[in-house]
């Protein structure tokens, strides 16, 4: 009578059996085609009624446009000088070889400063603006209808509230980095700022 192999021996032998069968299925399953599923970003609602809520974005700091700047405005003068662009609501900071060495957009109060040429007649480091916020790097270069018109930016880099109903704001307001940028270049003696329509 042939010896009986022991349990484990039989255990063993299945195991590794099995182990091979899966490995050799693997294996042919990976030369085969692969399915494609399409990457599906549920709506808001469907969100909504999977959460029990949409979840809310955080809402950002809105800011000037940033694209590609203009050129200097033709009609903005020579040398070193700051140019503002009502129309195009846009600084330029131009160096005495008529390059500018920065541009950016701006947030303008209700009151525009008349096209013509200025000079920054006063600065100061910080205060509070009309609407309450706090603003620094403030540079004074003329007024109208009995307010003082200046760039600054808010400390906290951002965008003025909307004016009040019928309230007059003379504010120029910048993101921060712009404000610094300017402040620097402004607090120079005799900067002049053209404004230009």
């Amino acid at each position: 009578m042939p010896a009986r192999l022991p349990s484990w021996a039989w255990v063993t032998g299945l195991t590794a059996g099995a182990t091979a069968a899966v490995v050799a299925l693997a294996l042919q399953a990976d030369k085969g085609p692969h399915p494609t599923a399409a990457a599906v970003k549920p709506s808001a609602s469907a969100s909504a009624g999977a959460h029990g809520s949409a979840p809310s974005k955080p809402k950002a700091t809105s800011k000037p446009k940033t694209s590609a700047a203009p050129a200097i405005p033709a009609a903005s003068g020579t040398g070193r000088r700051v140019v503002y662009s009502v129309g195009q609501k846009r600084v330029w900071l131009v160096d005495a070889s008529d390059k500018a060495g920065r541009s950016f957009t701006v947030w303008p109060g209700t009151v525009s400063p008349d096209p013509g040429s200025y000079v920054i007649s006063k600065t100061l480091a910080s205060t509070t603006g009309s609407d309450g916020v706090q603003i620094e790097h403030i540079l004074y270069f003329a007024a109208k209808s009995g307010l003082s018109i200046a760039f600054s930016n808010a400390v906290d880099g951002a965008s003025p509230p909307p004016a009040e109903a019928g309230k007059q704001t003379a504010g120029i307001r910048m993101p921060k980095a712009d404000g610094t940028a300017l402040w620097t270049f402004g607090t120079e003696p005799n900067t002049k700022v053209t404004v230009v329509k």
